[in-house]
């Protein structure tokens, strides 16, 4: 049997049959949607504790509407999603030069002109206007107050200036913030710098971790947030580990999004019985694997099914290097992982969350890059290189012996280990 681990653009193949003792975990499997842009246009007529779009969109008398979406590093359908939205709000009366587009950027990187018509099409672009939001720009910042744990809240001025606000997006496990999709859309997506950083910092927290909502502050002030400016109406997409629409929720930004949190979590919550030595993940390629600050979301995911002392083989092409600036100071000024956990416990960094989930990682657990950077830099990230995968097995095989326990992650980015403990 052979496994497609995707890396960057293309992909590398694994031969299960040079594994001794390996299973393969991907999440469960449901059929796609046959035609995401009708069930989208479905959805907005019956929605989930809101009125039909358009209708919602008059009883508000809006005459502007701003639309917030994704940005390169979170695969969103756009292009089935957005037209039925388009048309809904037409039918309400909205004109052209009425309907903004603010890409949710939160602390990345703006958007070239070349993604963005990658993301939303051409057509789209010349058509509407279509903004990257800048986290730093504070003149286009807007103060909204104080959210439930102290974070001081600044926002995008189109949020606040625009009539009708929609959030659309993908939900899927995150690693602090227990999923994405939803309230993130607004914190940290247009979010200014120290607002993202504050509500960061609460990651610290035991409550802020994969899948868990229930006391997680940095979830409960997402949605604080989206409250504070009022979100209209929400899109959200389920996709599959492969990345295939399978399920659309829309209307009320919380009620929505939890029902569609209930399905992302039958979908990407695979159950082990057993932690391994080695775990073999893959990130899931281009735009999952465009730097490590990406790529971690698979390494985290993966440490949970790795026993103390194990191996984690992380495949991750990682063109842009590591991605973020202060990311990279943490983890090229350390000298072992404790210098990044002592520093994250004396001051709190935007990126610098990153280097603090990465060093809990290999503090007890070995993690193999393959990857397409310098021996010496994944060296300084308390990483072991290895050239190419049948060099990473081989120094697995050697380090746990031939009948080491395996668990190979094709879509590690997204399906989440769940050790069933039995008492």
């Amino acid at each position: 049997m052979h496994v497609q681990l995707d890396y960057g653009k293309s992909h590398i193949t694994l031969d299960l049959s040079k594994l001794e003792n390996a299973s393969v975990i991907s999440g469960r499997s449901i059929d796609p949607l046959a035609n995401l842009s009708s069930e989208v246009s479905l959805k907005l007529q019956h929605p989930t504790g809101k009125h039909r779009l358009a209708d919602e969109i008059r009883q508000k008398n809006a005459e502007s509407v701003l639309i917030i979406i994704n940005d390169i590093t979170r695969p969103t359908p756009y292009e089935d999603i957005l037209p039925p939205i388009l048309e809904e709000l037409h039918k309400a009366g909205v004109p052209i030069e009425g309907i903004k587009f603010l890409i949710a950027t939160g602390i990345h990187r703006e958007m070239t002109a070349d993604e963005i018509r990658t993301v939303v099409g051409s057509e789209l672009v010349d058509t509407y206007e279509v903004i990257n939001h800048n986290c730093d720009e504070e003149d286009n910042l807007i103060y909204m107050g104080t959210l439930k744990f102290g974070t001081e809240f600044y926002v995008n001025r189109h949020c606040v200036d625009s009539d009708f606000v929609m959030v659309t997006g993908v939900i899927a496990p995150h690693y602090f913030a227990g999923y994405s999709g939803g309230r993130k859309s607004i914190l940290p997506g247009i979010s200014g710098r120290q607002s993202i950083k504050h509500n960061h910092a609460l990651m610290a927290s035991e409550e802020a971790r994969t899948c868990n909502l229930d006391g997680n502050p940095v979830h409960l002030e997402m949605i604080d947030a989206a409250l504070k400016v009022s979100v209209d109406f929400m899109v959200n997409i389920v996709t599959d580990s492969h990345g295939r629409a399978v399920k659309v929720v829309a209307g009320d930004v919380e009620e929505a999004w939890l029902e569609g949190v209930q399905i992302g979590r039958d979908l990407f919550v695979t159950h082990i019985d057993e932690l391994a030595d080695v775990v073999i993940a893959c990130a899931g390629g281009y735009p999952k694997d465009i730097n490590v600050y990406q790529a971690q979301k698979a390494i985290d995911n993966a440490a949970r099914a790795t026993a103390p002392g194990g191996t984690i083989i992380i495949v991750a092409e990682c063109p842009e290097g590591l991605g973020e600036p202060t990311f990279e100071n943490w983890m090229f000024e350390a000298k072992s992982p404790d210098d990044v956990l002592m520093r994250f416990s004396s001051g709190f960094e935007l990126g610098g969350h990153k280097a603090y989930s990465l060093a809990k990682v290999v503090k007890d657990k070995e993690i193999v890059l393959v990857s397409g950077l310098d021996d010496d830099i994944v060296r300084r990230l308390f990483f072991t290189p290895a050239k190419d995968l049948e060099q990473a097995l081989q120094y697995a095989r050697a380090k746990h012996g031939p009948d080491h326990k395996c668990i190979v992650m094709p879509k590690a980015g997204t399906i989440v280990p769940w050790l069933e403990v039995v008492r």
